[in-house]
């Protein structure tokens, strides 16, 4: 078990293939949690649901993070309803099709940039005064292994969480001084949420399962409990002296 203060962890993206299995590791480890979804509501009650059976607190929450408003009142509620948001976990982010730069519709490329960008930006600001108040708090964001090492294709998620990499750092640099801590853990292939719907649609076939497995120090996909774990470390007291960090939680991707 994992020890936190008090309050609970706000996950964005709660209800998403990884984020769920993030939540429930949060709750696993002993944190109460937030869930927001925006439209997979059933996914994020039954993952309150299994929190609630393991003696925690658990509230689920509905908004669309690229606006503002939404975001800022979905913070809102889940101060009212916990007392304290002690960490904010960001998984939220839209379908990545797997596509060449060159062939990337800007549509697409703005839509991601606001949900996983604008959306995680408008969240800092919103809580980021409750933590002062607090006295304290953590971020942590769900970046790409990509950044290690550019897989083609995929650079509509690595580019784009790229730049949340970069508030990570910032985020530290400013809020230490208010015990505010930031960190970003580097996700590979994991079997869960994306690879499903992309394998389902053929966007990835057995070829690239093979050529990828080749860039995997172990040869296997790694699970979203295995993502928690490092959320965790970077959210709970254990890891209160780790800052403006990241760790490829990656089966060795691109070693």
């Amino acid at each position: 078990m994992a020890t936190f203060p008090a309050g609970c962890t706000l996950l964005f993206g709660g209800s998403g293939g990884i984020g769920q299995g993030v939540a429930r590791t949060f709750a696993e480890q002993g944190s109460d949690i937030a869930v927001v979804c925006r439209s997979k509501r059933e996914v994020a009650e039954a993952v309150a649901a299994d929190a609630r059976a393991q003696g925690r607190k658990a509230s689920v929450h509905t908004a669309d993070v690229t606006d503002p408003t939404q975001v800022e009142a979905v913070i809102a509620d889940a101060i009212a309803q916990h007392g304290r948001i002690h960490s904010v976990v960001w998984a939220a982010g839209p379908l990545v099709n797997q596509r060449y730069l060159a062939d990337t519709p800007m549509s697409e490329w703005r839509h991601a940039f606001d949900v996983e960008v604008h959306g995680f930006f408008a969240a800092t600001q919103a809580v980021i005064p409750h933590m002062r108040e607090q006295g304290g708090g953590s971020f942590v964001t769900l970046g790409s292994a990509g950044h290690d090492w550019w897989p083609a294709r995929d650079g509509m998620s690595v580019a784009v969480k790229a730049s949340n990499e970069q508030l990570v750092k910032g985020i530290a640099k400013e809020e230490g001084r208010h015990n505010i801590r930031a960190n970003s853990v580097l996700v590979g292939v994991i079997d869960a949420g994306q690879l499903h719907e992309l394998t389902r649609q053929g966007q990835l076939d057995e070829a690239w399962v093979a050529e990828t497995h080749k860039l995997l120090c172990l040869q296997r996909w790694g699970s979203a409990a295995e993502i928690g774990h490092a959320c965790v470390y970077f959210a709970s007291n254990e890891g209160a002296y780790t800052t403006g960090q990241s760790i490829s939680v990656s089966g060795g991707f691109g070693v």
